[in-house]
């Protein structure tokens, strides 16, 4: 008899068998830890997409659920290469735990890699509603300051999203791309008049940091001009030292 017949069904079977207890929020934490355990023995994918389920709960105490947590990054970690295929689908469908998919990434592939995927990823959700916009904005800070010719065409489309927290880190992670295309894009979003006053701070930032003009614009932009911001004799933003 196998050591997973003896668990109870085979490797995979088991690994599925064991989300609820993963997930138990309440009672013995023992159960939940042996879970854990067991399911970082198997060495089947089920078994990562099964550890990923323990991202998306918090338990009591709060250290207990750090350390829980930082123990299936460790977990996960020694699966290799074959933890890439279900951490990828986890981050792709997920709206939780965004921050734990990158990062167990990043530490099983170079960072190239990554970008391809949080690009792909971008380029999904820049069509989606999503009522916690937590997951957009962790995936586009990730990509502010990379460089990346895909990224700023996978970022552009979020200039749109209902989400302010998205718009802005859309700019942020625009502004360092000097991306032409989004020139007008962002004077849009800037002039546009139910566009929050952060979101204009955000996007002065954004032209200043491209070194974009505003040409076209300039009647409508100098009115929104805001310290330490200004506009020099070439319509170009400039940040006051």
């Amino acid at each position: 008899m196998g050591i997973f017949d003896f668990l109870g069904g085979s490797g995979p079977e088991k690994a599925l068998k064991l989300k609820s207890k993963v997930t138990q929020k309440y009672g013995d934490p023992t159960t939940r830890q042996k879970a854990l355990q067991q399911l970082g023995e198997m060495k089947y994918p089920e078994a990562v997409s099964v550890l990923l389920h323990r991202y998306t709960i918090t338990v009591e105490p709060l250290t207990t659920d750090a350390d829980e947590k930082e123990h299936v990054f460790e977990l996960i970690k020694g699966f290799g290469k074959d933890a890439i295929p279900p951490v990828t689908e986890f981050l792709r469908k997920s709206e939780q735990a965004t921050s734990w998919a990158l990062r167990i990434l990043e530490a099983l592939l170079p960072e190239s890699e990554v970008v391809d995927i949080v690009v792909s990823t971008l380029n999904a959700l820049s069509a989606q509603y999503m009522r916690d916009p937590e997951k957009k904005v962790v995936l586009l800070h990730y990509v502010t300051d990379k460089k990346d010719p895909r990224i700023a065409e996978a970022v552009l489309p979020h200039l749109d999203d209902m989400a302010d927290e998205v718009k802005i880190a859309a700019l942020k992670a625009l502004g360092p791309q000097k991306h032409e295309p989004a020139r007008e894009p962002i004077l849009r979003l800037l002039t546009t008049s139910d566009t929050a006053r952060r979101v204009q701070v955000a996007a002065l930032s954004a032209l200043q940091e491209s070194g974009f003009g505003v040409q076209g614009y300039r009647e409508k932009v100098e009115p929104l001009m805001t310290d330490p911001y200004y506009l020099d004799g070439n319509g170009v933003v400039q940040r006051r030292s």
